[in-house]
């Protein structure tokens, strides 16, 4: 199994090119942009050594349904898709926040709430609530987003708005955006007996218009719980049983690292990558209700050049 990690494209037109902790972003003519979703994988804002066959597949053309099924509720970048690991759209001015969206209290955020904080980006929180509780109604959580290796840090509606980094009309309109995404995004999880946990969205502006960018609803960006026995665990207080990336963090702190410095990533054997890789199928099926069908893997690179190129002309 081949999996695509660094990419050196040159395209026509191309202006300049961005290296993400997964995505490769390449400026055409700075009208478009051609994000190509590799196979690397990231925990605790660190980029793990080794890629991780079809997980940059999966990722793509997750998003790529997702994205296609939300173009009533706001317009989004998306224009095409020319390979199974490539999307093709418009360039937009990134807001330098990310919209986190929370239906229940776990992750992070049950963290924080076990030490005893009671408000997460402004937001107050009700006491007496216990790990992977529902809220009463779904809660915005926003970050800012940071540079490589950098961690991102919570923000409140307040500080977003005293720092300029969107309008009291621009935020309105990401908030009301972020939470019909949300409730979409719940009733599909709901059809796929799923629960849509909490997840993040981009929002960027083309043209004086608010778009939404970058990935939606992926095992990257989000997490889902299964609904069969969730009441049931959620009584007893057990552990849920999930579809996210959370399985890859939870490897890594039973190996003792947790992208502090000093530690050092455990040792990704061969097993390891295709374990992950298994589960990110596993979790690609369930999610879309699709079987996934692999592609060709032979030469990626030469592969996605060969698609984009067709595109582009």
């Amino acid at each position: 199994m081949k999996a695509l990690t660094k990419t050196d494209f040159n395209f026509p037109g191309q202006k300049s090119v961005y290296h993400g902790k997964v995505r490769d972003v390449y400026n055409i003519n700075g009208e478009q942009l051609v994000m190509v979703a590799t196979d690397r994988i990231s925990a605790f804002d660190v980029v793990l050594p080794e890629g991780i066959p079809y997980k940059g597949q999966m990722l793509n053309q997750i998003a790529a349904k997702f994205l296609d099924a939300t173009t009533d509720i706001c317009p989004n970048w998306k224009v095409a898709t020319p390979d199974p690991m490539v999307t093709v759209g418009v360039l937009c001015e990134g807001f330098p926040v990310e919209m986190i969206v929370r239906g229940y209290l776990c992750g992070s955020a049950w963290r924080a709430y076990k030490s005893g904080v009671r408000e997460i980006c402004g937001v107050k929180l009700p006491e007496g609530m216990k790990e992977n509780q529902k809220f009463p109604e779904p809660i915005v959580t926003p970050t800012t987003k940071a540079e490589m290796g950098l961690h991102d840090e919570d923000i409140s509606k307040e500080e977003i708005l005293a720092q300029g980094l969107a309008t009291p009309e621009e935020y309105a309109t990401l908030e009301k955006y972020t939470l019909a995404l949300f409730k979409r995004g719940t009733e599909i999880a709901a059809e796929r007996g799923l629960i849509l946990v909490d997840t993040k969205y981009e929002f960027g502006k083309h043209n004086g218009t608010i778009y939404l960018m970058d990935e939606i609803h992926t095992p990257d960006s989000s997490r889902y719980f299964y609904a069969d026995g969730y009441q049931e665990r959620f009584e007893k207080g057990e552990a849920q049983k999930q579809l996210s990336k959370e399985f890859v963090r939870e490897w890594l702190m039973e190996n003792g690292f947790q992208g502090k410095e000093g530690q050092k990533v455990p040792e990704m054997t061969p097993a390891i990558v295709e374990s992950i890789s298994e589960r990110y199928i596993e979790l690609f099926e369930n999610i879309t209700g699709e079987k996934f069908v692999k592609e060709d893997t032979s030469n990626i690179a030469e592969r996605i050049e060969k698609n984009v190129m067709a595109f582009l002309k």
